[in-house]
């Protein structure tokens, strides 16, 4: 499960500030305007004078944190978030953007245990349930990411992140028709949302529904047609049924769209050789290696040399 879903739950939690005439405030005020209008750099700089002349405003520290997030210096915004919370314990909101900072550096562990904490101090938050459950699903606790999502769907019954991300959870232990169920129920709530189509795709390929998954990998992409695994899935269906032209066509659009893509080469060569192509394959299987797909030498080995 990528991230795609993941950053749409960061958002920049929002509370009442009593504003007074001080300095610090002034700045902290100013830094908002500029936070809001994507003026991130310009945001830090005004929070940067508020901590200045106020040392413990711990505030400022935190939303100094989700601009450096935004800005992608996450080992800055743990940094402020750590600050925080050194002053403001009982601060849910800073545990939870800590948290997510360190999923993004691949942090699983440290990022649950931040999560665990935010959770205990506001257990409403369906927010963080929901990315405590894809950090449990990086490691590989399907059943403990379940139970969030699970969590989730008992505080708020229609959030269709859950049901979709349950789905996947679902999906990865095998449960293929409780994981069609799930997604959708989230389609049922949002049908617009690409992610529970690219799920649900999944469940049915591996159920060997491969004209449904690609259906839903089609409807996917009409919503996001940006999203490079949804046109390699498509691809992966299109191959089992035969379709090798069709699925040369999706694996060379994901390729389009991230030319890094190193599994994508790998299967094209594939689905090239189906259609007697050697010389072609070779030429992706080739590429595949340069790009890290070790099993591609396994493939020249046999038909490239």
């Amino acid at each position: 499960m990528g991230l795609l879903d993941f950053f749409d739950n960061l958002g920049k939690k929002t509370r009442r500030i009593e504003l007074n005439n001080s300095d610090a405030n002034t700045y902290f005020a100013q830094g908002a305007k500029k936070d809001q209008s994507g003026d991130y750099q310009g945001a830090i700089r005004d929070y940067t004078k508020a901590i200045e002349i106020n040392a413990n405003f711990y505030i400022a520290y935190y939303y100094r944190s989700l601009n450096k997030f935004a800005l992608t210096d996450y080992r800055g915004a743990i940094q402020d978030c750590d600050k925080a919370i050194e002053i403001n314990p009982q601060l849910a909101e800073a545990y939870s953007t800590r948290g997510l900072a360190k999923f993004v550096l691949t942090n699983y562990i440290g990022a649950i245990n931040d999560f665990n904490k935010a959770i205990e101090i506001n257990p409403q938050d369906t927010s963080v349930y929901i990315n405590r459950g894809i950090a449990k699903n990086e490691l590989m606790d399907y059943s403990g990411a379940i139970q969030d999502y699970t969590r989730v769907i008992e505080i708020n019954p229609n959030d269709a992140t859950a049901y979709s991300n349950r789905g996947g959870a679902k999906n990865d232990l095998k449960d293929h028709r409780g994981a069609i169920q799930d997604i959708c129920k989230a389609i049922e709530i949002n049908p617009n949302d690409a992610f529970s189509y690219f799920n649900r795709g999944i469940a049915k390929n591996d159920l060997k529904d491969h004209n449904g998954a690609i259906q839903d990998y089609t409807k996917a992409i009409e919503i996001d047609p940006y999203y490079a695994q949804t046109y390699y899935n498509r691809g992966i269906s299109k191959n089992d049924l035969k379709n090798h032209k069709g699925a040369i066509q999706d694996y060379t659009k994901a390729i389009e769209i991230n030319p890094n893509y190193s599994k994508a080469y790998y299967n094209r060569g594939i689905a090239k050789l189906g259609l007697g192509d050697r010389s072609g394959a070779c030429l992706d299987w080739r590429k595949a290696g340069e790009l890290g797909q070790s099993e591609a030498y396994n493939l020249i080995k046999d038909f490239c040399t």
